[in-house]
């Protein structure tokens, strides 16, 4: 029986449900264990996720797996350039039978949206999905619509092939918790897919039936009541606002981290102390989940782009130069 959704999952029920998602999605998803544990702490954070790798990774199919491990909604958008905005989020129409308008909800009327491709579609496209992600609600003909929780949207995109793409503003980089980088299997694990998949079947994706779901949209939400209670001490609580702080200061760096950077990063450090089986977060919490969780929201000065550096080099010296604390 589902708890209730106002009643926060915590202690060993909420680690063994999580572990519960991840075995599922294993089932289908093989390898890149890091990739998975960074999907589940943006569920268990209630946050979103920007995925971003080259095609032919599994992105569709790591978020595939986790609706199929949830008995939640889902829906796909492929984002091109020619997607207007009611396309995502819904329109209203004239209804002859009735005589009257009425509303056609969009795809992000879901629990688990996957925004394919989203740097293909125009800024005005992409600015539909402001609303949704930051207040999880629709306004379609000046009419509000909240969406039923829980509401994670994951949208990917290719870092390589930027012909006919438009970047997305800083504002809406902001709104995902998490940036994940996504890439090549392991040889070890790129075998093990490859036979998976080839292996009496002429199909050529993974088969999605095995993974069974073990949670609840109700499950779902109480999980992320209990992630919100786990304990963050004090002085870690400050290390992890350090942290973000550097990034405004840090040479090479031209923008830094806002203050929602310092709250996502408390937030994802909560979800990894889950991952790892504690009720409470520990600065190796906050290591663990600095990059992603901040280089989205960092952007290096020209002279670091010329000389090609990347922004988690620039983070990875950052975090070496920040204080933890020692108890």
């Amino acid at each position: 029986m589902s708890p209730d959704a106002s009643a926060p999952l915590t202690g060993a029920a909420l680690v063994e449900r999580t572990h519960a998602i991840r075995k599922q999605i294993a089932q289908a998803f093989v390898g890149q264990t890091e990739v998975l544990d960074q999907l589940l702490v943006a569920l268990l954070a209630g946050g979103h996720v920007l995925l971003e790798g080259v095609p032919g990774l599994g992105k569709t199919l790591l978020v595939r797996a986790l609706s199929a491990a949830m008995e939640c909604t889902f829906a796909r958008v492929q984002f091109t350039p020619d997607l207007m905005p009611s396309d995502v989020s819904g329109h209203a129409f004239y209804d002859p039978k009735s005589e009257g308008f009425k509303i056609r909800r969009g795809p992000v009327f879901t629990n688990l949206l996957l925004a394919d491709e989203i740097n293909r579609a125009p800024a005005k496209t992409q600015a539909a999905l402001l609303e949704v992600m930051q207040e999880q609600q629709v306004t379609i003909e000046s009419r509000s619509f909240p969406l039923s929780p829980p509401f994670l949207t994951v949208a990917t995109q290719n870092p390589i092939e930027q012909e006919g793409t438009y970047p997305l503003p800083e504002a809406q980089l902001d709104r995902f918790l998490l940036k994940i980088l996504m890439n090549y299997p392991a040889l070890e694990d790129e075998v093990k897919m490859v036979a998976a998949v080839s292996h009496g079947r002429t199909a050529g994706d993974f088969d999605l039936s095995r993974v069974r779901p073990v949670v609840r949209p109700d499950d779902v939400v109480a999980m992320q009541r209990g992630t919100a209670l786990v304990r963050v001490d004090p002085v870690v609580l400050d290390y992890a606002v350090r942290i973000a702080r550097a990034t405004r200061e840090w040479p090479g760096i031209n923008m830094g981290a806002g203050p929602r950077g310092s709250l996502a990063l408390v937030r994802a450090a909560r979800a990894q102390a889950v991952l790892d089986g504690r009720d409470f977060v520990t600065p190796d919490d906050v290591r663990a989940i600095a990059r992603p969780a901040l280089r989205h929201r960092v952007s290096l000065a020209p002279e670091m782009q010329i000389e090609g550096r990347r922004v988690d080099e620039v983070l990875d010296a950052l975090l070496m130069k920040v204080d933890a604390p020692r108890r």
